[in-house]
């Protein structure tokens, strides 16, 4: 989710649960996928594993899993790694689907970035 351009701070939600949880319930809208077990090499410009991914530092990232405890551990790693405005969807996806928020089908296969 690009809410920006040039060097301000973009706002990035993104989806690191597996291709069969992001099927069976939908994905918010405009978020992007990047697999949990390669989220920090993919967001990290220096790591030149970033695939056209990597984050500014000063980039707003929230993270979402099925029940926000996988994201809040990715979110604090991302802080340890700079990212001070890296934050996790409070009560995952679940959280999100259970207050009436909206969902969409995840974009078709190949659409992501990182491991499924």
């Amino acid at each position: 989710m690009d809410t920006g351009g040039g060097g301000e701070p973009q706002l990035r939600v993104i989806d690191i649960r597996p291709r069969d949880d992001r099927e069976r319930t939908g994905v918010i809208e405009g978020s992007e996928h990047i697999g949990q077990l390669v989220l920090e090499w993919r967001l990290d410009p220096d790591s030149g594993a970033s695939e056209g991914t990597a984050a500014h530092l000063d980039d707003h990232l929230v993270i979402v899993c099925n029940q926000g405890y996988s994201s809040s551990l990715a979110a604090a790693q991302l802080q340890q790694l700079g990212f001070a405005r890296a934050t996790d969807l409070d009560g995952g996806i679940e959280g999100w689907i259970g207050h009436g928020l909206p969902v969409v089908p995840p974009p078709a296969a190949g659409g992501g970035h990182g491991a499924s």
